[in-house]
């Protein structure tokens, strides 16, 4: 057993845990941040897409004690359920989801992608998008309307800074 001090959606937790837990059972089974989903086990579907430090990780990959110090933000600390992210409107009024299991791992990747394009001025066209989320595996709506609401929630991102 370890004992893990890490921050998890602006809260400082810590916590004994085995030293080979993966991050995506640690948020899930430790601390009930069930909005992080489990789909492949092997990081290519792109569901449990979290932020550490900032950068995006399939969270099924990564072991909870590398976390040590440093600050996770799943999809629940993207924003209050009252106050939903502009990416998380975008989605919700594009219709970028269907049975929703792919969405917070899509959102997650669709705002650093949104805040790595505009910290560097570049074009985040269609084509950059459908790159950027070759990680990331929807198997219900074609890609189509998550495409619209990454570009609409760029905007409003945009407008937001």
């Amino acid at each position: 057993m370890i004992t893990l001090n890490t921050n998890v959606n602006g809260e400082d937790i810590s916590r004994s845990i085995e030293g080979s837990t993966l991050l995506i059972h640690f948020l899930r089974n430790e601390l009930g941040l069930t909005g992080t989903h489990e789909g492949c086990d092997s990081g290519h579907c792109g569901a449990c897409t979290v932020t550490i430090d900032g950068q995006t990780v399939k969270s099924c990959m990564v072991l909870a004690a590398s976390t040590e110090g440093g600050a996770v933000t799943t999809i629940e600390g993207i924003a209050k359920p009252s106050d939903l992210h502009p990416m998380q409107s975008a989605f919700n009024d594009h219709h970028g989801l269907q049975c929703g299991f792919c969405t917070p791992g899509m959102v997650v990747t669709a705002i650093d992608m949104v805040e790595r394009y505009q910290k560097n001025n570049k074009l985040l066209d269609e084509d950059a998008i459908r790159q950027e989320l070759t990680g990331n595996i929807c198997r219900c709506t074609g890609y189509q309307n998550i495409v619209a609401a990454i570009q609409d929630g760029a905007a409003r991102m945009q407008e937001g800074s």
